[in-house]
């Protein structure tokens, strides 16, 4: 089967070198994605548009990375023959849409490039009276038909579009540089991340344990799927740095109300010094203007200060609803809400018109010395070594074989729905709802939570052990 690609109109009206390269970028990080699925798939590359040739069983899959992918505007499903002649064409198209307009009224649309001795006019008059005359179609309506026939015509190649479906938007993963996106696994820090994968940047992820592995495990999983959704085609970096000692001379330096933009001026210097080693020029935040106490304008200005990297807010002027429906949109709603919380700093009376001369006199009394400490021991760890990094540390026990456990499916439903788990009794509670109804089953039984990768698995086994519920394992199948 056949796909087109319709590239997002921003590259188009680029200059001839930059479109090229842009084009090449997204033709080659497409290729990366989708010779994984399998390696039959085959790839055009033209000024305009990519082609796409892919086996009928691998539509979906297939689909899924052509719409999540940035730099992809628009994709067509289409049905391509051959034709040289307005007949043939016509029957070409007949083939595919007379059991469509069956009983309907229609339209056609049609965009042809190349040199013929018709138009695009008067191949919609042609096919349309061919398809009325050889079909039992209601008629033709030309502006609210029931349904509408669209071809696109290239020299003597007919393609018959079956179905439009949405891409991403965005520029090409790759074209816009690097970037480390300070991650807290929240909605703010996930849909920021989000948005600059969009705009074609490498997004490089950076966490700051203030404590406990169950939040680690939770902000790992989550970029981990901001990465395998949108931003596979490379390979990027998660930096965790342990910031427990850099909170505790926070309490012994800082005055109360300084402490939420100290930790946050922190948070900004390790990381430029994590980005000085990695080559990269700007940081990105989830911070959004007056949210909390830390997010004045004031407050955000005293923060800057601490780094000279470029720091980049998309979420600056946006409001709480509209980043949860764009978590929603992307799916990173539900690890937001079931996100482990560890609150490290909190002032009872935060500042929220911080000055300048106060701030200075603050960092005086900070021994910088734990922070280079925190800065050195921080782990790199590929995005795509995630799994096996969760899974070879094991803070829950794993086993492959159940006996009498119950195994608990914590996949979301639709995942469960495609692949279910071929055992009896499996019960299903999403991720989203464990915390809630976990309580409620039997307590003297021991459980197995199954999730296909084993992270989720981990990250909420771990969370109910924290919570005082010992009887609790990881279920890996051997053949995981």
């Amino acid at each position: 089967m056949k796909f087109i690609i319709k590239l997002f109109p921003e590259i188009m009206v680029k200059g001839t070198s930059v479109k090229k390269k842009m084009v090449s970028q997204l033709h080659d990080n497409l290729r990366t994605q989708l010779l994984r699925l399998d390696d039959s798939i085959e790839l055009k590359r033209f000024w305009d548009k990519i082609e796409v040739f892919a086996p009928e069983d691998k539509r979906i899959p297939v689909l899924k990375v052509l719409t999540q992918t940035p730099g992809v505007e628009q994709v067509l499903e289409v049905s391509q023959s051959e034709a040289d002649t307005l007949d043939e064409v016509a029957k070409r198209v007949a083939d595919f849409a007379l059991s469509k307009i069956e009983g309907k009224t229609f339209v056609v649309r049609v965009k042809r490039s190349g040199t013929h001795d018709f138009s695009s006019f008067d191949m919609e008059r042609y096919i349309g009276g061919y398809l009325l005359e050889h079909g039992d179609a209601k008629g033709v309506d030309l502006h609210q038909p029931d349904y509408k026939v669209e071809l696109e015509y290239q020299q003597n190649q007919v393609n018959v579009i079956a179905a439009r479906h949405r891409g991403l938007g965005g520029f090409p993963l790759g074209t816009q540089g690097e970037i480390l996106s300070l991650m807290s696994g929240g909605f703010d820090s996930t849909v920021a991340s989000y948005l600059t994968i969009k705009r074609g940047i490498k997004t490089h992820f950076i966490f700051f344990n203030l404590g406990g592995a169950a939040h680690e495990i939770g902000v790992k999983q989550v970029a981990l799927y901001l990465w395998g959704q949108y931003g596979s085609s490379h390979r990027v970096q998660f930096v965790s740095i342990p910031f427990e000692g850099v909170v505790e001379e926070i309490f012994r330096s800082s005055h109360e109300g300084y402490m939420g933009v100290m930790l946050k001026r922190l948070m900004l210097q390790a990381s430029e010094k994590i980005a000085d080693q990695m080559g990269i020029d700007a940081l990105v935040t989830g911070e959004s203007v007056a949210q909390v106490s830390s997010q004045t304008l004031r407050n955000l200005a005293l923060i800057d200060k601490a780094t000279d990297k470029l720091v980049l807010r998309p979420l600056a002027v946006m409001d709480k609803p509209n980043i949860m429906r764009i978590a929603d949109e992307i799916g990173t709603r539900h690890f937001a809400e079931s996100m482990p919380e560890y609150c490290g700093v909190i002032s009872k009376n935060p500042v929220i018109h911080g000055s300048f001369k106060r701030m200075e006199k603050e960092q005086v009394r900070f021994d910088y010395a734990v922070l280079d400490q925190a800065v050195s021991e921080a782990v790199f760890l590929p995005v795509h070594e995630i799994i096996a990094d969760v899974n070879a540390q094991a803070n829950v026990e794993i086993v492959n074989q159940v006996g009498d456990e119950t195994v608990i499916d914590i996949r979301r439903p639709e995942e469960i729905a495609a692949r279910p788990l071929s055992l009896e009794g499996v019960v299903n509670i999403p991720f989203f709802e464990l915390k809630q109804k976990f309580k409620g089953l039997d307590q003297s039984k021991s459980y197995l939570l199954y999730c296909e990768k084993g992270v989720m698995s981990q990250l909420h086994a771990q969370y109910l052990k924290d919570n005082g519920f010992d009887k609790v394992k990881v279920y890996r199948p051997a053949s995981s």
